[in-house]
């Protein structure tokens, strides 16, 4: 009676102590990661987040500029800025993981580091980053008039993190796919530019015919962006969305990912 006692008492710190190590492996590889890509000069780590805060600010500009004030009663700014974030979080993750193993296959020396912990470090770096820019800017829009405080912050919340799951997923499946395939690593770029007219950033459902938006709404992504755009905006909108379809199809990316990147030892040299 004893003995067990004082084994579960043992497997638990045991555990604790294995996952405070998984953490510190995957936090020192996101900082050699950032000082790798930004360098430790200049700008440094400030970098991380002005990259995308430059592009969205971009976007913002260019379409209320080309655009009215107003997009069926919501602020140009305000709609560009939900739809833009959330595109740029998912090109990010896709693009990052699309080639990191292959560029940090040296790292595998290591016995402690693992690929997923390549993989999980990537995605973790661009949805930090890219949280941080959307926070930014989201403040920017409200000092500026154009925004006001999220309708409902538990809906963004969720619709954000489902987004970055089905993104860490479907870059799982990406950067799997191309460590079979030089040809689809290729290609690759050019697919993630698909995500743009069948993610739904740049138009609201309520917006489209029926028969288009059922369509569309089998792509998960959407119901994704779909909760981002109804916890900022509450009432001005009607989004359409499915948590349990979203969250199934971001569950089997991210399987299919985890499948796929399993042998990847098998795929790549290490010198």
């Amino acid at each position: 009676m004893n003995s067990d006692v004082t084994s579960e008492k043992d497997e638990r710190p045991a555990s604790k102590s294995s996952l405070n190590n998984h953490l510190r492996i995957i936090g020192a590889l996101m900082m050699r990661e950032t000082v790798t890509r930004y360098g430790r000069q200049g700008l440094g780590l400030l970098w991380l987040i002005g990259e995308p805060l430059l592009f969205c600010f971009g976007v913002i500009i260019m379409w209320s500029i080309i655009k009215p004030p107003y997009e069926h009663g919501i602020r140009i700014a305000a709609f560009v800025m939900t739809g833009y974030s959330c595109l740029l979080l998912l090109r990010h993750l896709v693009a990052a993981n699309l080639n990191a193993l292959q560029a940090n296959v040296g790292l595998l020396y290591h016995r402690r580091i693992t690929v997923l912990h390549i993989y999980i470090s990537r995605c973790a770096l661009e949805i930090l980053s890219t949280t941080l820019s959307f926070i930014v800017v989201y403040s920017a829009l409200i000092v500026a008039g154009q925004m006001t405080l999220p309708y409902d912050p538990l809906l963004l919340y969720g619709g954000w993190l489902l987004l970055s799951w089905i993104g860490t997923g479907l870059a799982l499946c990406f950067a799997g796919l191309a460590l079979r395939s030089e040809m689809f690593e290729r290609i690759a770029p050019l697919l993630s530019y698909g995500l743009i007219p069948l993610s739904g950033v740049f138009v609201m459902m309520a917006w489209l015919p029926p028969h288009y938006r059922e369509a569309i709404l089998t792509v998960p992504i959407v119901h994704a962006v779909e909760m981002v755009r109804g916890g900022v905006f509450g009432d001005a909108v009607r989004p359409y969305y499915n948590p349990t379809y979203a969250i199934a199809w971001a569950a089997v990316l991210t399987l299919a990912g985890l499948l796929l990147i399993a042998p990847a030892k098998k795929h790549v040299e290490i010198e």
